[in-house]
């Protein structure tokens, strides 16, 4: 008989490589893989999925959802994963769910803390940085009030993160995040890895919550093939 489970296969690329096998009903991590390899993301996804399937003991054929890390991440890198969680869709006739992968992240620090108050920072190379805003959970998802953005390495998230204060305009910061911010109670969570895992248990959840949200890639800059203008914020 087909299964019933639920099975999610979680792909992303914005930081190394990295894949997972969750179950979408109960959150339980089956199999995962990855490569902390900065390049190189076309030559190892395959066999990430590969690796992933059988430490889950399920085939292609019991996975009935695709979650697709969306970055920020570079150009090259990120539309790999992207695009190995489009094709396996694809082929399996099953639907797509994007998540931010900087939510993935803060899930890891919320999971020990769920309200807690703290900027995730990514490296995005030429000496800036991507940053992302949190306070604690909303619906059992990750609360992003601000970003992601792009900073020089030398620029304090925090002093970024005054701009957002309430009392500017479409600001969504909460008034405890800056009095945190303001008493040093807030911390900046510097991320070097991407949890798949993480990946697909957001997708997992906005599935049950019927909270899927069609995002485009969060690319940190346009290819460097293209003419070189400022970038501000990250691009989508």
């Amino acid at each position: 008989m087909p299964t019933l489970e639920k099975m999610i296969l979680a792909i992303d690329s914005s930081i190394g490589s990295g894949v997972a096998i969750v179950d979408a009903e109960s959150d339980e991590v089956r199999g995962q893989a990855s490569s902390e390899a900065p390049r190189g993301h076309a030559e190892v996804i395959g066999t990430l999925i590969e690796q992933a399937l059988a430490e889950a003991n399920v085939t292609p054929a019991d996975i009935t959802h695709v979650a697709a890390g969306m970055g920020p991440g570079p150009f090259t890198g990120l539309r790999i994963g992207i695009a190995a969680a489009r094709a396996f869709a694809i082929g399996r006739g099953i639907p797509v769910v994007p998540v931010a992968s900087h939510d993935a992240a803060a899930l890891a620090v919320l999971d020990e803390d769920p309200s807690a108050l703290f900027v995730i920072v990514t490296d995005a190379r030429r000496r800036e940085n991507a940053v992302s805003a949190y306070a604690g959970l909303v619906g059992d998802l990750p609360n992003r009030t601000a970003g992601p953005e792009l900073l020089p390495h030398t620029e304090d998230p925090f002093a970024w993160l005054a701009v957002h204060s309430p009392s500017t305009p479409g600001s969504s910061v909460p008034q405890s995040l800056r009095d945190r911010v303001q008493n040093d109670e807030a911390g900046a969570v510097p991320t070097t890895r991407i949890p798949a895992a993480n990946i697909a248990r957001i997708a997992a959840r906005m599935i049950r919550q019927n909270a899927i949200v069609e995002i485009e890639p969060l690319y940190l800059r346009a290819p460097d093939a293209r003419p070189p203008g400022v970038v501000k914020r990250v691009s989508t």
